[in-house]
């Protein structure tokens, strides 16, 4: 929770994760299995949001926790979530090319 987060990306697919974000913080994503740790840690990533109120399980947060990524759970969709972060500062990028 002490790291500073200035960027994000939406997604539910990991593999444009990988594929394509690039230097971001912290991830939105509906998926609630161990992948999006994983995913999150090889990105170097802060923080998971969880939307649509999904809540993670004990193997998530466990796993979470021996990485220090914080998780945290969202009742909006992904789209007004990215949203409300983009319109109080949050910025994101993709690379694209």
């Amino acid at each position: 929770m002490e790291e500073e987060v200035i960027t994000a990306c939406g997604s539910d697919m990991m593999s444009d994760v990988l594929a394509y974000v690039k230097d971001q913080s912290l991830l939105l994503t509906g998926l609630v299995n161990p992948q999006i740790v994983r995913t999150a840690e090889m990105m170097d990533m802060h923080c998971i949001v969880l939307v649509r109120g999904k809540t993670p399980d004990d193997t998530i947060l466990k796993l979470a926790e021996q990485k220090d990524i914080t998780v945290l759970s969202s009742p909006y969709r992904m789209f007004t979530a990215c949203g409300l972060l983009y319109s109080n500062g949050l910025r994101g990028g993709c690379d694209v090319s």
